[in-house]
């Protein structure tokens, strides 16, 4: 379960807090601590991390980030997505050295015991507000893929993949993903 903070904090004093292994986010002015992802997580998180690099480095698309990386959407909002993708167009969001400053235009979250509640909702709900395109959430239980797409600041679920199905990216045109691949790649 995640835990926060009632002080009403900013991103300034997000980034004046003493360097830590544990993993924060900044929702609304509130500081949340999640646990340490499960390996399950972590391990299908690089293969699908890996599979859609290929693709964007192939093609010259932009570049993709795993988490941990700050991305600041706004004064009192500071999430990290476990996978972002910036276009080339974007690519001055990127601030080298600090943070992503502004909405990747895809991002994806794997969900975990702990995060599962707060991926689906609160999080959804700030990557469609502050301009993610491409929404998706992993849900290794259930070996599924929910993309969401925006419609202005708010998402629609554009499909609900599972073993046997794939899809393909409304962003990056020509990126398909094979669900039972992506899990048997992972061996999870």
């Amino acid at each position: 379960m995640t835990s926060r903070t009632r002080a009403r904090l900013t991103y300034r004093d997000y980034f004046a807090m003493p360097e830590s292994d544990d993993r924060y986010e900044l929702i609304d002015g509130d500081l949340w601590m999640a646990p340490t992802p499960i390996p399950e997580h972590q391990i299908f998180l690089y293969y699908l991390t890996k599979l859609v690099e290929e693709f964007a480095t192939r093609h010259e698309l932009g570049r993709v980030i795993m988490s941990p990386q700050d991305v600041v959407l706004a004064d009192d909002v500071v999430l990290q997505p476990d996978m972002m993708f910036i276009s080339s167009e974007r690519l001055n969001i990127i601030r080298w050295g600090q943070y992503v400053q502004g909405a990747p235009d895809l991002v994806a979250e794997v969900l975990s015991p702990s995060t599962a509640q707060l991926d689906r909702t609160i999080k959804r709900e700030r990557y469609a507000r502050f301009g993610v395109r491409e929404y998706w959430i992993a849900d290794i239980s259930a070996r599924t893929i929910e993309v969401n797409v925006s419609e202005g600041e708010i998402f629609s679920v554009a499909g609900v993949y599972g073993e046997g199905d794939g899809f393909e990216s409304t962003l990056l045109p020509g990126l398909s993903i094979d669900v039972r691949n992506v899990f048997e790649s992972a061996r999870i």
